[in-house]
């Protein structure tokens, strides 16, 4: 029995070293669109409510 839990151990050791890598999948055209326009969409709106948020006589 003590065999048997010790080369259950060694067998989860050695796949927690080898796990396999993760590969993200090869974004295409749209995806790549869609992830700047968002970017630049939050972009834009930080700086709006940045602008927003500047006191108002500051702008006299």
């Amino acid at each position: 029995m003590l065999r048997d839990q010790s080369s259950d151990r060694a067998k989860r050791e050695a796949n927690k070293a080898f796990k396999p890598v993760k590969t993200q999948k090869p974004i295409n055209d749209y995806a790549k669109d869609q992830h700047s326009f968002n970017e630049n969409r939050e972009r834009l709106k930080a700086e709006r409510l940045a602008r927003e948020a500047e006191p108002k006589d500051r702008s006299k």
